[in-house]
Order: structure tokens, then sequence, then C-alpha cells
């Protein structure tokens, strides 16, 4: 299903929102956004989509399952989807030279440094591995875009050996793909199979045309071709990130663009950072990641990292309980699975996770402090943690189980029926 044909199924089912109030791309749509799915009908003369994931509940309409069920859903599909190469696309309706100013490219923040492109997928392959995945990118003139490269990962990896041969990473920017094929960019799979996992989730091959540079995309709205330089750096920043704090400023690299194609009239897909699809989209990948990995060393029944943790930064488990050593090493699973998260909560199964009363409570009747909380200071985690120092910050795992020894002074009274 498109981006297009999402939209149109929310509009049916009554939960999109249409703005056809005339808005300027500079703050007055991140204004007007709300939480909602929003389409946007006249950001200077063009169509905006916002919000279309914000929920785990729209995720889960977009997967084709409940909201209960998403872990479930997520964890048993591999990544080992085919992917089908087909020569046509409606992205090719127009190909034009490239022109950042025909796009309805948002800003979002009085602080922002210059318009951002926050929901392209930007797709990179050198020496026959190919990547996929979310960067943002700031506009810096007319046909050129500086790409914030988070290190040591996938598409860093890639330019950085690019570089090294004095090469430019070819590249292509697709915005506004199918929601499922959105997500599964986002996940963490091994190099190369995001496309694959987006075809597993979907139940069906998912296209792949070629663009003049040689880079496989899926039918999007627009797509913007161009190579990374291997050289050239520039400022990159101010810009709320996943905290909805400013990420500092950088030198990154640029990426010089050559061709521009898209459907008539197209929708441009904008994140609001900081915003919640923002969250779904950088938080829940990580929640099949950690169910494998604890169920290694508990018997694990559900995952979530919580909102109130940017879905980024806390995360609650929920086991189980077999024998009381199980929660710590549960806790140093989930930390193995994410590392960039920066606290986690292991409970029981009586309690709900998505309730943050029901684990608060876990937290007031199950936690000695002396006995069940475990620090790990000084350890690797997120640059976007503004506690950290360069990455660098302290980790914190809870033990808000019940001690197995004593189960009848921490289960909860039943109410009787009458």
């Amino acid at each position: 299903m498109s981006l297009r044909g999402f939209l149109e199924r929310l509009k049916t089912g009554g939960k999109l929102r249409e703005v056809k109030k005339p808005l300027s791309p500079v703050y007055e749509v991140s204004a007007t956004a709300g939480k909602e799915p929003t389409l946007f009908t006249n950001v200077g003369g063009s169509r905006v989509a916002m919000n279309i994931l914000g929920s785990r509940e729209l995720l889960a309409e977009a997967l084709g399952v409940k909201p209960d069920n998403i872990i479930e859903f997520l964890s048993s599909h591999p990544p080992d989807g085919e992917v089908k190469r087909v020569s046509d696309s409606p992205a090719k309706e127009v190909i034009e030279k490239p022109d950042l100013t025909k796009l309805p490219i948002l800003t979002h923040f009085e602080g922002d440094g210059a318009p951002y492109i926050t929901a392209g997928v930007v797709v990179s392959e050198y020496e026959g591995v190919m990547n996929a995945s979310i960067h943002r990118l700031r506009v810096i003139g007319k046909d050129r875009l500086a790409a914030r490269l988070v290190e040591f990962r996938h598409t860093y990896n890639l330019h950085k050996k690019a570089a090294e041969m004095g090469e430019p990473l070819p590249v292509a920017i697709a915005i506004g793909i199918d929601p499922v094929t959105l997500f599964a960019v986002c996940t963490r799979v091994p190099e190369g199979k995001e496309f694959n996992y987006a075809s597993a989730l979907k139940g069906e091959p998912i296209e792949l045309f070629e663009c003049e540079n040689g880079i496989k995309v899926p039918h999007a709205e627009i797509v913007l071709e161009g190579y990374i330089h291997p050289t050239e750096l520039v400022d990159e920043g101010p810009f709320v990130d996943i905290s909805g704090t400013y990420d500092l400023v950088r030198k990154q690299p640029v990426i010089s663009l050559t061709r521009m194609m898209h459907r008539r009239d197209p929708i441009y897909h904008a994140l609001m950072p900081g915003g919640s699809e923002h969250h779904i989209l950088m938080g829940i990948p990580y929640e099949p990641l950690i169910f494998n990995e604890v169920r290694k060393v508990a018997d694990v029944k559900n995952v979530t990292l919580t909102p109130g943790g940017c879905h980024y930064f806390h995360a609650a488990v929920q086991i189980r309980k077999n024998s009381d050593d199980e929660p710590k090493k549960a806790i140093e699973a989930t930390f193995a699975a994410h590392r960039s998260l920066k606290h986690v909560i292991v409970v029981d199964e009586d309690i709900d996770i998505f309730d943050t009363n029901d684990i608060e409570f876990a937290i007031a009747t199950r936690v000695k402090g002396d006995e069940d909380i475990y620090v790990y200071p000084n350890v690797r985690g997120s640059t976007l943690d503004p506690r950290s120092e360069n990455g660098i910050g302290t980790k914190v795992g809870i033990d808000a189980t019940m001690d197995l020894t004593k189960r009848w002074k921490f289960e909860r009274a039943k109410r009787p029926e009458v």
C-alpha cells in the first residue's frame, strides 16, 4: 500500500485531518500539526503529510495487526523477503533538474539552522553493499544538502569507504514511501536487508526501480538523486532531535543533487522533530531486538519503549520470573540490544507496561533501592542524551519484580465477583 493508499484508508476511517488553510512551510505547518494524522493541502501550493505513523495504533493499522501484537509480529518476521526489480515508477511522472525550492521543505522551530528534510530515506550503495535509512538533511542550496551521518552507522561507513578511495558515494533520497517500508528502513537489520525486511512485513515483494546513478529505490512521491562528496564538510545544525532539545552543530558531509523526480502534485512527508511519529519510527524498531535478546535469558512477555522516555531512552520489560537472577540478566540483555538506552525497568507479567501508573506502582511496592537498582557508569550511550558527554553517560537498571520467596507480600488483591 502506497503513502496515498494509506492516507485514503485513514480518511475513509475518519482518522485523517485535512487542513486546507494556506500555510507557510516556515513555522506555520509545525505550529498547526498537532498529533493526529494530517494532510495539509496548501503549503505554498503543495501538499504535506504529517503524523501518519504517530502512534502504536497507527503503526499497527499499517502492519495489519493489533497494537498489543506488534512485538510478536515484528519478532516473527526475519529480513528474508524477496524484492522485485521494475523498470518504471509513478515517481518518474515528472523528471527535472533538482530545485529544492519547489518542495515544501519545512522549517520547524525558531532555533532551527535552516529548512530540513526529515522523512527522506537515504539509499546508498558502495562496492555492492547497500543501505537504506533516514537521515536529517539540511537545505544549504537549491541542489545541495548537509547530511547528518551518525558515526559508525551504515551510511557513515559506506561514505568513509568511498572517501578513502577519493570517490563520491551515490545516493537517492526517497520521500513519501509506503508506511511499512518506511518503518522497515528505520529498523536495525543486517546490512543491506532493509528492503527484504519490508517485503517480509508486507507479505509481498517490494518493488525497486533504478536511478541514473545506479541506486535502487522503492516507489515514492519524490526521489532526489545525487552524490555525497568525499571531503567537503559544512556546518549542520542546530536541530531539534528525539528529546525535543537542540542537538549541537557539527561538520557534516555535503550531498550534491543531480536529478529530481516526483509524481504530479506530490505529497511531501515530513516528520515533526521530537514528535510522536519521530518517536515511533526511531524507538519501536528496537523493541523486537530487545525482545529477542531478553528471551535468551528470561521468559520475556513484552517490551515497550515508553513515551515519557521519548520512545528511545527508557524501556519497560515484562517477564515471567522463574528465578531471582533473571531480572538483572534481562537488564543487561536490554542494554546490549539497544546501546543508546539510558534506563530500563523489569516488571512482572501482572504489570501493564503500557500504563505508566502501573509501572510506578511496581517501583513503589517491589523495589528496594540498595538491592534492586543497578548502576553502570561511564558507558557508551547516545549523543542525543543532553546529560551525556560525547555520548558517554550512566545507565540504570531497575528490578521491579516480586521476591519469589515472598510472593504473598506483593500479589495484588483481587476484587470479589458479585
